[in-house]
């Protein structure tokens, strides 16, 4: 089956969305994104998903809602380069991954929203994340992949509290060496070719 032109609903800040712009750009899959104003949904986009949500991809008047099922669909869909591993163990390792990714962004917007204790929740998700990255330079294994992608837009937003925790007893505070694998693993993602062209994933 030949490429059609797909066509994204999209929200510039919206991570999620951030998510598929990522895989697309690796790809090199041209595509048309129509933007949605998040604070006022027009209602036909509810004819597109149900629960108003995006990213949404469209091909040939074909849908399909949820930013980690889009990145399968686009990895199985077009298949160079490839974005999991060869091996069957790594492949489900990065599943398993951004299967969990709720319990690192639940955390990651309770501090948003200020609520008490969320800075702690949030250290130790870094902290896990720190530590996922000791064994491996990429979360799902030897290669940049969808576990990355997964995980890289809320770490670039939260990038400043990787610098910014002032307590003494947390790993991710102010002048430590605390988190610097996930630093360095932001620094490198920043490097990779294609990645400028995911826009506004730091933002």
């Amino acid at each position: 089956m030949g490429r059609l032109m797909l066509t994204l609903y999209d929200a510039a800040r919206c991570p999620y969305c951030a998510r598929v712009r990522i895989v697309l750009a690796e790809k090199d899959i041209e595509f048309e994104a129509i933007e949605i104003d998040l604070s006022d949904r027009p209602a036909w986009i509810y004819e597109k998903n149900s629960t108003g949500r995006v990213p949404i991809v469209e091909e040939d008047a074909w849908l399909l809602p949820e930013s980690a099922v889009i990145m399968e669909y686009l990895e199985e869909r077009y298949p160079e380069p490839a974005l999991l591993a060869a091996d069957p163990a790594d492949r489900a390792l990065a599943r398993l991954r951004i299967f969990r990714h709720d319990g690192f962004t639940k955390p990651y917007y309770a501090l948003r929203r200020g609520e008490e204790g969320a800075a702690a929740r949030f250290d130790e998700e870094l902290t896990r994340l720190d530590a996922a990255l000791a064994a491996r330079p990429w979360l799902g294994g030897d290669a940049y992949g969808l576990a990355d992608v997964a995980y890289a837009p809320w770490v670039f937003r939260a990038r400043d509290m990787l610098t910014s925790r002032s307590s003494r007893t947390r790993p991710c505070r102010h002048g430590s060496t605390g988190c610097s694998r996930v630093r360095r693993w932001l620094r490198r993602q920043s490097s990779l070719p294609r990645y400028r062209f995911s826009r506004d994933v730091g933002d």
